[in-house]
């Protein structure tokens, strides 16, 4: 019966779609609307495009194209056909039909063809047009298309929308000394007169958003994978670091493709591997089938790299090669389900590095790289879920976030939980092979799991995938002498008062002076007595989720802070930190002032080095974000020295370098000054710790926001990089960081027109120098203007941009001026688009709960 539902459900989605797009065929819809998506599917199949583009030197120039798109076409009455270009009339210069040239109509980001050029059977329309740049991010000396999700129409005109894969054939024009990668292989290069035309094969069958290439003056490296040479084009100039860092990355790029066929039992499914590693690039990577994008910065790596960036660089790899599989060979129907890619190419990654360590190394990993992020999206008020609603592809760049990527992983690895790790296995296996080439939706895959299991998933899907928020897991003791007489655990949503539970697992752990005693819980209503501790010795304390497994704001013992010398296990004490964190932000028997001094007592004691990344992240957040200024300035003093003197007693250098990043956010002392004055003008780190050239930058800026005539400083800096994009991005960052408020003025004024945020990672980095606290007295008057143009950076950034500029903007505000600016906003504009309000309130949520921690 479940089956026959999710049947019914889909047909009704379909035909209510389909018919409103008939009746409403006159009216022109700007994106690409649910009801367009579906009547094109409905009526176009055998979709293959004929790209060639002559792209000049200088980004200033337009870049001509022409484009042969051919199509079977099932007409059905008179109805227009429209065709995705986001451009300006003036660029469409021609349109041919079918042999015969019409008036080319561009109307409201649609190509507008009259039925009566178009045939039942094969068509064919020729276009040349001036291609839009919007989407082909153009740098001086390179170029690279990023089209997810629906930026394709703003270079070409195309059906943009997942469910209509197409074939594409490109021939590029560029200058000689230029290289270019895309998905297809090379197939052949011809030069002449100053000018290099490379001619690709056809593609595989690719939606839009994953059709890419990368042109540029890029050095080119080859190794073989898979038996066929595959190339990386990149931009890095130091030399160590590529020395450094080369084998590592197609290593794991190798370790990574021989873990998914083998546990999908599907060979590479794509034709070709390829790569290109973008500096600034705003997302960490890319997964284009061929010609992957990576960001420079995350795969290059000099020889005192630490774990953490280790891991970043290992997971990334992982996750863009599992979208081979996960997205790209099987794609969703519609962006609404964007995050089933992501969820998979993470979890997978999760799977992939984890194959090869410790199964408590892996542990913790997933612990401080999901939770932490997934719980800064899921606290909050504007909190979404997982699987959301997406009328218009227009608006799909805003799904993107934390709960895509961190969260979704936690809930399939608690469905991997409840049905059984061969059970899941099987069902992904099977949708894989069903689905392959093709296009399939949450609902598919839930179905095919369902056939598996007795387990009750749509229930469990409800609450984990179709609703925000996380539990709240509480729990009482009653004792009978020295001994547990009952224990009984509760829980409840966070927030509202619908009554509903997480069918979840967690461990507790009950801690003794000569011992631990856990058992695991498998939680399913709403309250369940634990029978297994019955008769157990009273504890010392009580630790809930030691394990780190669970999902919601687990009630924490204060005892455990007092004792938490017995606290050995590195995972627990994780999840310990991060509960200890989610209680104090929840006002739930944490005081701000305590859980800084323990977090600060923790500093020479905590060996593991990404629980100590991830206590000094807290630690920090509370000091910048929680404490009142003049506790903070009472606490600044010994904060610093705390950490000054953790530095020498960490033995590990990856540790001694977390300190110092970590004294270096935090210090506010003349003396914490002058002394890391010295160590950045003689380029001298302190023993055992290693500073790149990107660190003394980032030194270099933070001595710039406690110096008040810094230009000297920053002007010696700029001087001393070497690499032109890093240059190229230190220029837009220093007029954020400037101590001249005219200077701090122009540039943030200068950010109102589009061409000044075209490097959005740039540009988000100089915002949250703009925005620092210590500059928030003089920045607090950006605020009105930054919401108001929020909108506009929706339409004309790219998918993370939107985030990216309200938490840099954001995140750090305690002032009730900053949450004034918000609530006036929101005030006074009711209406507004409900998945960027929920953005907002997702930034402001630290200023929303520091008017409470601060009181």
């Amino acid at each position: 019966m479940k089956k026959v539902r999710l049947l019914a459900l889909f047909l009704v989605i379909f035909n209510s779609g389909y018919h409103a797009q008939m009746k409403s065929s006159s009216k022109i819809e700007s994106g690409v609307s649910y009801e367009l998506a579906q009547w094109r599917k409905s009526t176009l199949s055998d979709i293959q495009y004929e790209l060639n583009l002559k792209i000049p030197e200088s980004k200033s120039e337009r870049i001509a194209g022409t484009e042969v798109l051919t199509f079977t076409y099932k007409k059905q009455n008179e109805t227009a056909l429209l065709i995705d270009f986001k451009e300006d009339p003036t660029s469409l210069l021609s349109v041919s039909v079918n042999g015969k040239t019409i008036k080319p109509i561009l109307e409201n980001e649609h190509v507008v063809v009259d039925a009566q050029y178009l045939k039942s059977g094969s068509n064919q329309i020729h276009f040349n047009f001036l291609a839009g740049d919007g989407a082909l991010n153009r740098r001086d000396g390179y170029l690279y298309a990023l089209f997810v999700p629906d930026r394709a129409r703003t270079m070409f005109p195309c059906f943009d929308q997942p469910n209509l894969k197409a074939k594409y054939s490109l021939k590029l024009t560029i200058p000689e000394k230029w290289s270019a990668i895309s998905n297809g292989k090379l197939e052949d290069t011809f030069v002449q007169q100053g000018q290099k035309t490379l001619k690709f094969n056809q593609s595989d069958l690719l939606p839009t958003y994953l059709f890419s290439f990368a042109a540029g003056d890029f050095k080119n490296h080859t190794e073989r994978i898979s038996q066929q040479d595959s190339r990386m084009l990149y931009r890095e100039t130091d030399s160590v670091k590529i020395k450094n860092s080369m084998d590592s990355i197609f290593s794991i790029y190798r370790n990574s493709l021989a873990y998914y066929e083998k546990w999908t039992g599907i060979k590479h499914p794509f034709q070709k591997h390829g790569m290109a590693v973008i500096p600034d690039f705003q997302f960490g990577g890319m997964e284009h089938p061929g010609a992957i994008l990576f960001k420079n910065s995350v795969l290059f790596l000099d020889k005192n790299t630490t774990q953490n960036q280790l891991n970043s660089r290992s997971n990334l790899i992982a996750h863009e090669v599992a979208h081979l599989w996960f997205g790209d060979m099987v794609t969703m129907d519609w962006f609404n389900d964007v995050w089933m890619k992501e969820v998979f190419a993470n979890f997978m990654a999760d799977k992939s590095t984890g194959a090869s360590t410790d199964k408590s190394v892996y542990d913790l990993k997933f612990l401080t790289a999901h939770y932490p992020a997934a719980y800064s999206v899921d606290r909050t008020l504007g909190a979404n879920p997982i699987r959301q609603v997406l009328d218009n592809l227009q608006n799909a760049g805003m799904m993107y976030g934390p709960i895509i990527y961190d969260k979704a992983p936690i809930m399939m690895r608690q469905l991997e939980l409840l049905i059984g790790e061969d059970v899941f296995r099987k069902g992904v296996s099977e949708y894989l092979s069903k689905y392959a080439y093709n296009n399939a939706s949450w609902p598919d895959l839930i179905t095919i799991l369902d056939k598996h299991t007795p387990k009750d998933l749509q229930s469990w899907n409800k609450v984990w995938v179709n609703d925000p928020g996380r539990p709240l897991v509480d729990y009482n003791i009653q004792y009978k002498g020295e001994k547990i007489e009952r224990f009984t655990v509760f829980q409840k949503p966070e927030y509202g008062k619908e009554q509903k539970s997480w069918p979840q697992e967690f461990e507790i752990s009950l801690f003794y002076t000569d011992r631990v005693e856990k058992v695991n819980v498998k939680l399913e209503g709403k309250q369940q007595d634990i029978s297994e501790l019955k008769g157990k010795t009273k504890p010392l304390f009580i630790l809930q989720n030691s394990s780190g497994i669970g999902y919601g704001v687990f009630k924490t013992d204060k005892a455990v802070i007092s004792n938490f010398s017995l606290v050995k296990d590195p995972i627990s004490r994780a999840s310990a930190y991060i509960s200890l964190y989610e209680n104090m932000l929840n006002s739930s028997g944490v005081e701000t002032q305590d859980l800084l001094s323990f977090f600060a007592e923790q500093l020479p004691k905590e060996t593991t080095e990404l629980n100590l990344r991830l206590i000094t992240g807290y630690l920090t957040s509370i000091y910048w974000n929680f404490l009142p200024e003049n506790a903070r300035l009472k606490e600044s003093a010994n904060i610093e020295e705390k950490l000054w003197k953790a530095l020498q007693v960490q033995t590990a250098k990856n540790n001694k370098k977390i300190m110092f990043d970590a004294y270096q956010d935090i210090f506010q002392s003349q003396q914490a000054y002058d002394t890391l004055y010295k160590i950045w003008k003689s380029k001298t780190p302190p023993q055992d710790v290693s500073l790149n050239d990107e660190d003394f930058t980032n030194l270099a800026l933070a001595l710039s926001l406690r110096n008040s005539n810094n230009k000297e400083l920053l002007n010696e800096q700029l001087t001393r990089i070497e690499n032109p994009d890093r240059i190229t991005r230190f220029k837009i960052i220093m007029q954020a960081a400037s101590s001249d408020q005219k200077v701090r003025d122009d540039f943030f004024n200068g950010l109102m027109q589009k061409q000044n945020r075209t490097n959005e990672s740039a540009v988000g980095a100089a915002l949250s120098y703009l925005h620092h606290p210590l500059r928030q007295q003089t920045s607090v008057h950006y605020l009105p203007k930054t919401l108001d143009i929020l909108q506009e950076i929706q339409q004309t950034g790219a998918i993370f941009f939107p985030d990216n500029w309200l938490r840099s903007t954001f995140s750090s505000y305690q002032d009730p001026k900053a949450l004034e600016a918000v609530s006036q906003f929101l005030l006074k504009n009711p209406d507004y688009n409900s998945i960027l309000k929920n953005k907002i309130l997702q930034a402001t949520d630290n200023l929303r709960r520091a008017q409470t921690l601060l009181k």
